[in-house]
């Protein structure tokens, strides 16, 4: 059987940025869907604060997410971004609460959590 962390880093890699991707374009395509049924109103008021509205912060939202699917791809920044994009996620869990959609982001977590900690050679930052 042939064993490649090289390879098992680009699968994982490619499977995660297609994820982020596809959300952050459907935030573009579907934000009334997405600021409806996940920001909670108490986000809404907070970000009323900063002078921003729901449709804004789902926009903000989805740059985010098509950044890290960039990142992810490209492989360019990817330790920090799938750090940075299981923090959004962990936000995601704390804010909204257990439910199906919490047994998914565990499993992206759980991928992203992957990428940061997967062993890179320091010297000319590809895998080892």
């Amino acid at each position: 059987m042939f064993y490649s962390l090289k390879y098992s880093n680009i699968f994982l890699r490619a499977g995660l940025a297609l994820v982020f991707f596809w959300f952050g374009i459907d935030k573009f395509i579907h934000p009334d869907y997405w600021l409806n049924a996940w920001v909670p109103e108490k986000i809404i008021d907070f970000i009323s604060n900063l002078n921003l509205r729901g449709g804004e912060l789902i926009f903000l939202s989805g740059i985010f997410e098509i950044a890290v699917a960039i990142s992810l791809l490209t492989d360019i920044f990817a330790g920090t971004f799938s750090f940075l994009a299981a923090l959004f996620l962990a936000g995601i869990f704390i804010f909204n609460g257990i439910n199906e959609v919490l047994i998914r982001d565990l499993g992206l977590i759980g991928g992203l959590l992957s990428v940061f900690f997967w062993p890179r050679n320091r010297r000319n930052g590809g895998l080892r």
